[in-house]
Protein backbone atom coordinates (compact mmCIF):
# COMPACT_ATOMS: atom_id res chain seq x y z
CA UNK A 1 0.00 0.00 0.00
CA UNK A 2 2.87 2.39 0.76
CA UNK A 3 4.16 2.16 -2.80
CA UNK A 4 0.70 2.78 -4.27
CA UNK A 5 0.27 5.90 -2.14
CA UNK A 6 3.74 7.12 -3.18
CA UNK A 7 2.92 6.61 -6.87
CA UNK A 8 -0.37 8.47 -6.32
CA UNK A 9 1.50 11.36 -4.69
CA UNK A 10 3.95 11.56 -7.59
CA UNK A 11 1.20 11.54 -10.20
CA UNK A 12 -0.90 14.04 -8.26
CA UNK A 13 1.79 16.69 -7.92
CA UNK A 14 3.04 16.65 -11.54
CA UNK A 15 0.44 19.22 -12.60
CA UNK A 16 1.33 21.57 -9.74
CA UNK A 17 5.08 21.33 -10.28
CA UNK A 18 4.63 22.08 -13.99
CA UNK A 19 2.26 24.95 -13.24
CA UNK A 20 4.60 26.43 -10.62
CA UNK A 21 7.44 26.30 -13.15
CA UNK A 22 5.25 28.23 -15.59
CA UNK A 23 4.37 30.81 -12.93
CA UNK A 24 8.07 31.54 -12.48
CA UNK A 25 9.25 31.31 -16.10
CA UNK A 26 6.26 32.94 -17.79
CA UNK A 27 5.38 35.46 -15.09
CA UNK A 28 4.66 38.39 -17.40
CA UNK A 29 2.22 36.50 -19.61
CA UNK A 30 0.46 34.88 -16.66
CA UNK A 31 0.32 38.20 -14.82
CA UNK A 32 -1.29 39.78 -17.88
CA UNK A 33 -3.95 37.08 -17.87
CA UNK A 34 -4.47 37.51 -14.12
CA UNK A 35 -4.82 41.26 -14.64
CA UNK A 36 -7.48 40.67 -17.29
CA UNK A 37 -9.42 38.69 -14.67
CA UNK A 38 -9.23 41.58 -12.18
CA UNK A 39 -6.59 40.10 -9.88
CA UNK A 40 -4.94 42.85 -7.81
CA UNK A 41 -1.13 43.02 -7.99
CA UNK A 42 -1.13 40.40 -10.74
CA UNK A 43 2.66 39.95 -10.94
CA UNK A 44 2.96 39.39 -7.20
CA UNK A 45 -0.14 37.15 -7.22
CA UNK A 46 1.35 35.07 -10.04
CA UNK A 47 4.63 34.59 -8.20
CA UNK A 48 2.93 33.94 -4.85
CA UNK A 49 0.57 31.36 -6.34
CA UNK A 50 3.53 29.68 -8.03
CA UNK A 51 5.30 29.52 -4.67
CA UNK A 52 2.24 28.05 -2.94
CA UNK A 53 1.94 25.39 -5.64
CA UNK A 54 5.63 24.55 -5.49
CA UNK A 55 5.81 24.30 -1.70
CA UNK A 56 2.52 22.39 -1.41
CA UNK A 57 3.44 19.96 -4.19
CA UNK A 58 6.90 19.28 -2.77
CA UNK A 59 5.45 18.69 0.70
CA UNK A 60 2.97 16.14 -0.68
CA UNK A 61 5.57 14.55 -2.96
CA UNK A 62 8.24 14.15 -0.29
CA UNK A 63 5.86 13.41 2.56
CA UNK A 64 7.02 16.36 4.63
CA UNK A 65 3.88 17.41 6.51
CA UNK A 66 1.94 16.16 3.50
CA UNK A 67 -1.32 17.13 5.20
CA UNK A 68 -0.25 20.79 5.29
CA UNK A 69 1.00 20.55 1.70
CA UNK A 70 -2.40 19.26 0.61
CA UNK A 71 -4.13 22.16 2.37
CA UNK A 72 -1.82 24.63 0.62
CA UNK A 73 -2.90 23.18 -2.70
CA UNK A 74 -6.58 23.56 -1.72
CA UNK A 75 -5.86 27.19 -0.78
CA UNK A 76 -4.45 27.71 -4.27
CA UNK A 77 -7.11 25.75 -6.17
CA UNK A 78 -10.41 27.07 -4.83
CA UNK A 79 -9.75 30.81 -5.25
CA UNK A 80 -8.20 30.11 -8.65
CA UNK A 81 -11.30 28.22 -9.76
CA UNK A 82 -13.65 31.05 -8.83
CA UNK A 83 -11.49 34.01 -9.89
CA UNK A 84 -9.64 32.76 -12.95
CA UNK A 85 -12.21 30.33 -14.38
CA UNK A 86 -15.53 32.09 -13.78
CA UNK A 87 -17.18 30.47 -16.79
CA UNK A 88 -20.61 31.85 -15.82
CA UNK A 89 -19.36 35.33 -16.79
CA UNK A 90 -18.46 34.28 -20.35
CA UNK A 91 -20.80 34.99 -23.25
CA UNK A 92 -18.89 33.12 -25.97
CA UNK A 93 -19.95 29.44 -25.89
CA UNK A 94 -16.43 28.14 -26.57
CA UNK A 95 -14.88 30.35 -23.86
CA UNK A 96 -17.68 29.30 -21.49
CA UNK A 97 -16.99 25.60 -22.14
CA UNK A 98 -13.23 26.05 -21.69
CA UNK A 99 -13.77 28.01 -18.48
CA UNK A 100 -16.15 25.39 -17.12
CA UNK A 101 -13.64 22.63 -17.86
CA UNK A 102 -10.87 24.52 -16.05
CA UNK A 103 -13.19 25.39 -13.16
CA UNK A 104 -14.25 21.76 -12.71
CA UNK A 105 -10.62 20.60 -12.97
CA UNK A 106 -9.60 22.94 -10.17
CA UNK A 107 -12.56 22.02 -7.96
CA UNK A 108 -11.96 18.31 -8.56
CA UNK A 109 -8.27 18.64 -7.73
CA UNK A 110 -9.22 20.53 -4.58
CA UNK A 111 -11.37 17.54 -3.63
CA UNK A 112 -8.47 15.18 -4.24
CA UNK A 113 -6.17 17.40 -2.17
CA UNK A 114 -8.73 17.34 0.66
CA UNK A 115 -8.70 13.54 0.45
CA UNK A 116 -4.89 13.60 0.72
CA UNK A 117 -5.26 15.84 3.75
CA UNK A 118 -7.70 13.42 5.38
CA UNK A 119 -5.55 10.44 4.49
CA UNK A 120 -2.44 11.90 6.05
CA UNK A 121 -4.13 13.57 9.00
CA UNK A 122 -5.88 10.29 9.79
CA UNK A 123 -3.34 7.57 9.00
CA UNK A 124 -0.29 9.78 9.40
CA UNK A 125 3.08 8.11 9.39
CA UNK A 126 1.47 4.66 9.20
CA UNK A 127 1.36 5.15 5.43
CA UNK A 128 5.13 5.04 5.32
CA UNK A 129 7.44 6.36 2.64
CA UNK A 130 7.22 9.85 4.09
CA UNK A 131 9.90 12.04 5.65
CA UNK A 132 7.70 13.26 8.50
CA UNK A 133 4.36 12.45 10.03
CA UNK A 134 1.38 14.79 9.68
CA UNK A 135 1.35 18.26 11.16
CA UNK A 136 -2.34 18.08 12.10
Amino acid sequence: MDLIVLIGRVLFVLLFLNSAFGHFTKTEGMAGYAESKGVPSPRLATQASGAVQLVGALMVLLGVWADLGALLLVLFLLPTAFVMHAFWKESDPQAKQMGMTQFLKDVSLAGAALMFFGLYAGAGSELGLTVTGPLF
